[in-house]
C-alpha cells in the first residue's frame, strides 16, 4: 500500500507542469520522505564522472562536486548494473557523501547504509539515483524493490525534461544552456554556482553567443574571464572551430605582432621560414584576447584592423588576406581610465566593446561560495588520496564572512592549502577530515562564541512549575525576532541579513522557514 501511495505521487510530480529540474527536485524531496533517510541525488553521468543534478538532504558544498567514477567505488558498482545495489551498513567501501549529509550530529559523520540504482534513457545509461542513511538498517529488500519500481518514474521525469528542452531549443533556433539536463559538465574548468547574480550573467551570454558580436568582459582578478570566454564560444555557432586563447600580457612587445599575425621568411633575424599566426589559427573560430588592456600601442592599431574589414598582414610581407575570427576580449583594467592616460587606443575600445558583459565577483555570489568551495574539496580529496573531504559548520561560516579580493582563483587556493594543512598537522588519509576555520587563514576566520549571559533572555519571577516555561517556544521566539529584524535593517535581502546574524545563507532560509517566516 505504501508503494501505491508513492507511485502515486511520483505520477502526480511527473505530469505537474514545472521546469526539468524543479520537477526533479520534488522527486527527491517524495523518495526522501518515503523512505525515511538522510540525502537522495540524482547525478548526471558524462564520460567518466557524476555530478548532482538534484538532491535533498546534502549539505551545499555537496553541489559543486563531480564525481569521477574510478575513484568512487560504489558509484561504479551502481552505475555498471541495471538493478538495485544496496551496501552493507559494515561495507568497507566509504561512500561519497561522507562527511556530507546535512543533519548528521557531530561524530556521525559515515554513511551507514546505502542503496542506488543506474538510470537508462533510450537504452543508453544517463547517470545514478542514490539514497542514503545515517542509521543502519534503514533499507531492506522491501525497499530496493520499491526503489526498483520507483526509478522507472524518475527515468520518465528526466525523460519528459529532455523533450522539452529539445522543444524549446528548436523554438528558439539555439541550442540549450550549459546548465541543462543534456549539459557535459565534465570539464573541470566548468562554470559552477546558482546564485542569481551568475544566473543572469549566464542568461545574457547565451543570447550574445549566438551573434557575432565582439564581446568585452570586464571583472577583477580571478573571478574566471577565461571560463565565461569558453563558455561563450561553446554556446556559439562557431563551437565547432578553434577557440585560440592568447595571453596579451605575456607577449613581448617586439614578438607581439609575428605572435598574434604571423611573419614571412626574413621577417626579423630567426626567421627562417614563413609562419602563420593565432588569428590564422583561429579562422572560422574564435579568438581570445585576454588582458587585452596589456597590449602594446602599436599592436592595438594593427588589431582595430582586423576588427574593421577581418585582414590581417603578417610580419614582414606587404600583402594581407582575410580571416573570419570573432574576437572576445578580457580585462580587469579600467579601459576608459587608459584612454585617457593614452594607452589605450578610443578607437579600438568601442570597437572591442560593442558588448561590454561585467563577471560579477564572489562576494556578489554569497549563494555559490559553499558551492564552489565543495568542487574544489572534491579536487582535493582525490588529488591528496583522502577518504573525505568536508568543511565543518565554522569554516563554511567563515568563508562567508570574507569578502574575497582574489573571487574564484582566492578561494581555490584557499581550499587547497587549508586541505594540506589539515594532512601536516595529523589527521589520516583514510578518516573523514573536516576543516576547521583556523586552518583557512582567513580574517576573522574563527568564530567567537557568544556567551548566553550577551543574549536578551527573558527574567523568570517566583517558583518554577511543571510545565509553567516552554525553553524550545523561547528560543524560536528570540530566533524570530532577531531574524526579523536582520532583514527589516537590510531591506529584506537575505544574504546580507545572514552576514549580520552570522549565518550561511541557505540555513538562515531553512531556519526562517522552520520559524514561519517564509
Amino acid at each position: 500500500m505504501q508503494d501505491v501511495t508513492l507511485l502515486e505521487t511520483l505520477i502526480a510530480d511527473l505530469v505537474t507542469d514545472l521546469p526539468a529540474v524543479i520537477r526533479l527536485e520534488k522527486l527527491v524531496k517524495t523518495l526522501r520522505a518515503h523512505f525515511n533517510c538522510g540525502a537522495v541525488v540524482i547525478l548526471k553521468h558524462d564520460q567518466d564522472m557524476l555530478r548532482p543534478i538534484a538532491s535533498t538532504g546534502l549539505r551545499r558544498e555537496a553541489l559543486g562536486r563531480r564525481f569521477l567514477v574510478q575513484q568512487h567505488p560504489r558509484l561504479a558498482r551502481i552505475l555498471s548494473n541495471r538493478e538495485t545495489v544496496r551496501f552493507e551498513p559494515d561495507s568497507a567501501l566509504p561512500d561519497p557523501y561522507d562527511g556530507l549529509i546535512e543533519d548528521s550530529p557531530d561524530g556521525h559523520l559515515a554513511v551507514h547504509d546505502c542503496m542506488g540504482i543506474s538510470l537508462h534513457i533510450e537504452g543508453k545509461i544517463w547517470g545514478v539515483l542514490t539514497l542514503d542513511a545515517l542509521d543502519p538498517g534503514t533499507f531492506d529488500a522491501q525497499t530496493m524493490q520499491a526503489l526498483q519500481r520507483a526509478s522507472l518514474l524518475v527515468e520518465a521525469a528526466i525523460r519528459m525534461g529532455l523533450i522539452e528542452q529539445n522543444i524549446r531549443a528548436l523554438r528558439n533556433n539555439r541550442r540549450d544552456s550549459e546548465y541543462s539536463l543534456t549539459s557535459n559538465g565534465t570539464d573541470s574548468q566548468d562554470i559552477i554556482g546558482h546564485s542569481a547574480a551568475l544566473t543572469a550573467v549566464l542568461q545574457e551570454l547565451d543570447v550574445v553567443a549566438g551573434s557575432d558580436l565582439p564581446v568585452l568582459l570586464l571583472g577583477e582578478t580571478g573571478v574566471g574571464k577565461e571560463l565565461f570566454a569558453r563558455q561563450l564560444h561553446r554556446l556559439s555557432p562557431r563551437s565547432s572551430k578553434p577557440m585560440v586563447y592568447v595571453n596579451c600580457a605575456a607577449l613581448p612587445e617586439t614578438l607581439a605582432e609575428s605572435e598574434l599575425f604571423g611573419h614571412t621568411r626574413g621577417a626579423y633575424s630567426g626567421a627562417t621560414g614563413e609562419r602563420a599566426g593565432r588569428f590564422d589559427s583561429a579562422d572560422g573560430g574564435t579568438i581570445f584576447l585576454d588582458e587585452v588592456g596589456e597590449l602594446p600601442l602599436s599592436i592595438q592599431a594593427k588589431l582595430l584592423r582586423v576588427l574593421q574589414n577581418g585582414e590581417i598582414q603578417r610580419l614582414g610581407s606587404d600583402k594581407s588576406h582575410t580571416v573570419n575570427v570573432r574576437i572576445v576580449a578580457a580585462t580587469n583594467r579600467d579601459l576608459k581610465q587608459q584612454i585617457k592616460s593614452g594607452d589605450f587606443r578610443a578607437d579600438l575600445y568601442h570597437r572591442l566593446s560593442v558588448y561590454p558583459l561585467p563577471i560579477p565577483p564572489l562576494r556578489d555570489r554569497q549563494d555559490d561560495i559553499a558551492v564552489l568551495a565543495g568542487h574544489f574539496l572534491e579536487l582535493n580529496r582525490a588529488r591528496l588520496g583522502v577518504r573525505a573531504l568536508r568543511l565543518s559548520a565554522a569554516a563554511e561560516q567563515a568563508l562567508h564572512r570574507y569578502d574575497w579580493p582574489g573571487n574564484v582563483r582566492e578561494l581555490e587556493h584557499t581550499i587547497s592549502r587549508a586541505a594540506i594543512k589539515a594532512l601536516s598537522l595529523g589527521a589520516r588519509r583514510d578518516d573523514i577530515v573536516s576543516i576547521e576555520a583556523e586552518l583557512l587563514d582567513l580574517p576573522n576566520a574563527v568564530v567567537q562564541t557568544v556567551s548566553t549571559q550577551d543574549l536578551p533572555l527573558p527574567r523568570v519571577t517566583g517558583t518554577l512549575e511543571a510545565g509553567s516555561l516552554n525553553l524550545k517556544n523561547a528560543i524560536q521566539t528570540v530566533q524570530r525576532e532577531l531574524i526579523q529584524q536582520a532583514l527589516e535593517q537590510t531591506d529584506y535581502k537575505w544574504t546580507q541579513a545572514a552576514r549580520i546574524l552570522d549565518l550561511d545563507p541557505s540555513n538562515l532560509h531553512k531556519l526562517a522557514g522552520r520559524l514561519g517566516l517564509k
